[in-house]
């Protein structure tokens, strides 16, 4: 998104996004099989500087690997419930700072959570239970910044509206925009009615017009009988991770992953990260880095270095399955 982009959004009322043209990303061509990546590293708890002892997860990774977001409910700092902190680093090997919340532009006494950016810094996605401009139960927001390193920058956030989110709870994966794409594209997770018997799957919305998102779909392939959380999509829109507990998972939820070969074909039959990655305890909202080389996710993984209830890991691996874009 532009800077005019989000003049009109941050402008814009909720209601001005219905009323739009879905734009379909599913495609005739045949499922490929997932190609091969380097081999996920033993994860490594983030400590106790970035974690504390409650729940800290759903984090997300700035560009250029400086500023690492996520959620806790941590009490001291707090705007109340779950709200969003930011640690600092001064360069990728320096160890990370103490974090520090938001602020009240962004966090309230109620839930904020999720956050994902667009490619260019200036845009952060999360979600909230917030009541006050809310559709439904937890409702995706987008906030705006001016200047791309400036973490306590954001302008108040404005929700997405009904053209995404709808009266069931929606959580923000990740958003994706490529030059092999036409349109960006949000990935979310909802557990709104139609996915059927599953509790929550994973849905997309095109980015339409000035600023506008169109009705979501969902994506059916990666779509399981149980709760599909966080599709996280790598830059290049060929590698997109998930926590579910479908069938084949070690323990509550695991890491998933699918593949394909262009933007336009459909995504693989998802395929578990294995045990180096997963435990027999709860795996939950991956975050592949910029270059897509390193994977953030949170544990509740009983080990000798646990700080709180849910940790904050890190893996990594040698090749992404291609350059960064």
């Amino acid at each position: 998104m532009n800077q005019s982009r989000s003049h009109f959004l941050l402008t814009t009322a909720c209601g001005a996004v219905a009323a739009i043209i879905l734009i379909s990303m599913v495609s005739t061509s045949p499922v490929t099989a997932a190609p091969e990546h380097s081999e996920w590293s033993a994860p490594i708890n983030l400590g106790p500087v970035v974690n504390s002892g409650f729940n800290d997860l759903a984090p997300a990774l700035s560009k250029d690997g400086l500023s690492l977001y996520f959620q806790s409910n941590r009490p001291i700092g707090s705007a109340g419930g779950l709200d969003l902190w930011v640690s600092q680093r001064t360069d990728v090997d320096a160890p990370w700072g103490p974090p520090i919340n938001l602020g009240s532009a962004i966090n309230t006494p109620f839930t904020e959570g999720g956050p994902a950016f667009s490619r260019d810094g200036h845009w952060m996605f999360f979600n909230s239970d917030r009541p006050q401009g809310g559709v439904g139960g937890t409702d995706i927001w987008v906030s705006w910044r001016a200047h791309t390193h400036d973490d306590f920058g954001w302008q108040p956030p404005v929700n997405l509206g009904p053209g995404v989110n709808s009266p069931s709870g929606d959580s923000v994966g990740s958003y994706f925009e490529n030059k092999e794409g036409d349109t960006p594209l949000l990935f979310f997770s909802s557990n709104r009615p139609l996915t059927g018997s599953a509790p929550g799957g994973p849905y997309v919305s095109p980015q339409v017009g000035e600023g506008a998102f169109g009705p979501p779909t969902l994506v059916t392939e990666l779509d399981s009988p149980v709760d599909d959380m966080r599709p996280m999509i790598r830059f290049d829109g060929r590698e997109i991770l998930l926590a579910s507990g479908r069938p084949g998972s070690a323990g509550g939820r695991d890491l998933w992953v699918s593949t394909r070969d262009t933007v336009f074909d459909l995504w693989s039959a998802p395929l578990n990260l294995g045990s180096l990655v997963n435990s027999v305890a709860n795996e939950l909202t991956p975050f592949l880095s910029s270059d897509g080389r390193h994977l953030f996710f949170a544990s509740d993984r009983i080990v000798p270095e646990q700080v709180g209830v849910v940790d904050l890991y890190v893996t990594k691996r040698a090749k992404p399955g291609g350059p960064e874009k």
